[in-house]
């Protein structure tokens, strides 16, 4: 028994760090009660970068789509490699649809370093917003999650992704593994340190933590109560 431990300990080692992963996502899901906002509130500085760009839709591409009618700033650090993040990306696509005009996304990368495609799934999102498509792959590479998520090398067909949006893909090819993107994704990460942040996806409301939820009417009703109480300061 001792030897067959021995001989197999990489292999075993793969499966109780599978199980981790999965108990890990089945406690995302459970963890329960009702949604709420909680903690401390975070410095706008941490959540929001610099950088964020002021659109009014997803059209152009941007890092935020919002107005200067926006009463209320929602901001997530995710990884695209998380089954949990793809679940919730479509739910805040709809919260941005029921508040068009009153709330600000701000999408930060926290690629999860036991996620082999977590990075470059990340440089390829960011890669097309210098070509005005961030949230067209965004959404591409969530909606194909488990088109990639297992492949050794998935560059190609983020490269087929690039092309099927119409970008310049030479561009494209060249900005996925250049230093401007790398050093985006890394301030994220440091940002996601800095704050304390070990789960994806976390969200923020104005600030203040969210406690999540799978009911979209749940989620709805947080934004709406942040919308209304700083609509009424």
């Amino acid at each position: 028994m001792k030897d067959f431990f021995a001989r197999n300990k990489g292999f075993i080692a793969v499966i109780i760090g599978t199980l981790i992963l999965i108990l890990g996502g089945v406690f995302l899901f459970s963890k329960g009660g009702s949604p709420g906002i909680s903690g401390n509130k975070v410095s706008s500085s941490l959540l929001v970068p610099s950088n964020a760009i002021e659109t009014s839709g997803f059209a152009n591409g941007s890092y935020m789509p919002a107005s200067s009618s926006a009463t209320a700033t929602l901001v997530e650090f995710g990884d695209y490699e998380c089954p949990a993040c793809a679940v919730y990306s479509p739910l805040v696509k709809q919260l941005l649809t029921d508040f068009a005009g009153k709330i600000g996304f701000v999408f930060r990368n926290y690629p999860l370093p036991q996620h082999a495609n977590a990075l470059i799934s990340s440089y390829a999102v960011e890669a097309a917003g210098l070509q005005g498509k961030y949230w067209q792959m965004h959404d591409k590479i969530y909606e194909t999650q488990n088109d990639w998520v297992n492949l050794s090398d998935p560059k190609d067909i983020f490269i087929g992704y690039a092309k099927d949006l119409g970008l310049n893909v030479d561009q494209f090819i060249s900005d996925l593994s250049s230093s401007g993107i790398k050093d985006k994704v890394q301030n994220d990460l440091s940002d996601v340190n800095a704050i304390g942040i070990n789960e994806t996806p976390t969200f923020y409301l104005n600030g203040k933590k969210i406690t999540l939820t799978e009911n979209y009417n749940e989620l709805k009703s947080l934004v709406q109560s942040a919308v209304t109480n700083n609509q009424s300061q």
